[in-house]
């Protein structure tokens, strides 16, 4: 049986897979579980702006005081913020109620440590026992051992005042498109940003439950694009549902992926010394000449496999300083204990002011090499990696490619889906080998 819990938490269509009672089981289970530290566990609850993210921290939080916790409600409030305020306040655990980057009909339930990290799979694996086990109300607190709610939207402020003293400069003379992808952090990052002192446009910052993600944000850069060149701004930045991912446009309206994000940021630490032993820390995913550019400015990289937690994991093995994804989920060690897209949007700025060179220009330190990605729905994504067929099909082309390319092929941690990427100096043979793949995947599990 598939574990509860994927790559980055509990996630389903809202009301349907990720139901209240389930909500409910996982906050009476989280109260549970973190009430061995304590009598009266404090757990932090965050959401971003979909329609569902009431009706379930509502079940979330009756779960939690059913078990004897306190419930402390921050609002609407993005990802990486709830990592950073757990410790912060000294909370046992964090709770944020997103699907990320997924459509509004998705929800997630995704926790922290007291320490602001995900939590280890041996934690997971200990609330979901607890989630499917029949609660036994003859031993159920009462009277004043259940717990209550609490409302702390002010505690906000604090993390806006962390980013805002992350900033190596100001950002004056900035001028930037604020994609907020009507999701968490809506309010806050313009506000972060113009702190700094950039001249902020904003552009889909106005949630209705429905919009979050909705031809905008980072995985729909196109507004964005078309916002940066109309504006003459120097750069656009787009962030996810809850901020946890920032990639970039620049003045030329030209996109830039997680790896170019992560290599003009490395290079800056690189310049201030602080890239513990040169090192950057990416996934299998990242494009090769990421590694080739680190290598011409004298860095080091070291692939881990895709997921963020995987990411945080090796750099905290070696306290390496930066790391992340290329879809733009990066995590800088000084400053925080998860990806976080408005502190990288504030890094990505100061670069370009201590640099004094346009976006474009910094974006060239790397040459991409052609990569395509392929995404197949299957029914059940597990057990491919078993498949004959597709084992062979794979193999036959990772051989074709040999040390020019690569192909990886792995199952989504939060979507069913096969996703096939392909890498190497032929666009158009790329193209065929990656549908040539996604057809024996097709075949084979649908």
């Amino acid at each position: 049986m598939a574990r509860m819990f994927g790559t980055d938490g509990v996630r389903g269509v809202a009301n349907v897979e990720l139901t209240p009672e389930l909500a409910f089981k996982l906050g009476y289970a989280a109260a549970t579980y973190f009430g061995r530290e304590t009598a009266q566990p404090k757990i932090l609850i965050g959401r971003d702006t979909r329609r569902s993210g009431v009706m379930l921290e509502c079940a979330l939080v009756a779960g939690i005081c059913s078990a004897g916790g306190n419930a402390h409600s921050l609002g609407v409030i993005c990802t990486p913020a709830v990592s950073y305020l757990t410790p912060f306040v000294r909370a046992q655990a964090g709770v944020v109620i997103s699907a990320s980057h997924n459509p509004f009909e998705d929800n997630g339930i995704k926790f922290f440590s007291s320490s602001g990290y995900k939590l280890p799979d041996i934690v997971e694996d200990e609330i979901e026992a607890i989630v499917k086990s029949p609660i036994d109300y003859s031993k159920a607190v009462s009277g004043s051992s259940v717990g209550k709610l609490f409302y702390e939207y002010n505690l906000a402020a604090r993390y806006v005042e962390h980013i805002v003293g992350t900033a190596s400069t100001n950002l004056r003379g900035l001028k930037v498109v604020m994609d907020c992808s009507n999701g968490a952090h809506s309010e806050i990052a313009p506000v972060i940003l113009r702190s700094l002192g950039a001249d902020v446009v904003v552009i889909f910052d106005h949630p209705d439950g429905d919009n979050i993600n909705n031809g905008c944000g980072s995985t729909h850069l196109e507004a964005l694009q078309r916002k940066v060149v109309e504006e003459h701004a120097d750069l656009g930045i787009a962030n996810d549902g809850d901020a946890d991912r920032c990639l970039a446009v620049d003045e030329k309206g030209e996109a830039l992926d997680g790896d170019q994000i992560m290599l003009i940021c490395a290079l800056e630490l690189q310049k201030q010394n602080k890239l513990n032993d040169n090192m950057l820390v990416t996934t299998v995913m990242s494009n090769i000449g990421l590694h080739k550019a680190l290598q011409e400015h004298g860095c080091q990289s070291k692939k881990t496999a895709v997921g963020d937690r995987y990411v945080l994991e090796e750099m905290l093995k070696h306290n390496y300083s930066i790391g992340g994804e290329q879809s733009g989920h990066i995590i800088f060690s000084e400053y925080a204990k998860t990806g976080d897209g408005i502190l990288t949007a504030v890094q990505l700025m100061c670069a370009m002011v201590n640099n004094n060179r346009p976006l474009s220009a910094l974006a060239k330190l790397m040459v991409k090499y052609p990569q395509v990605l392929v995404n197949v729905r299957v029914k059940d994504k597990t057990g491919w990696e078993e498949n004959p067929r597709i084992q062979e099909v794979v193999e036959q082309y990772r051989r074709e490619l040999a040390d020019n390319g690569q192909i990886l092929v792995r199952a989504s941690g939060t979507e069913p889906l096969i996703r096939i990427m392909a890498e190497g100096p032929d666009q158009t043979r790329l193209d065929y080998i990656a549908n040539a793949i996604a057809a024996v995947v097709a075949a084979e599990l649908r």
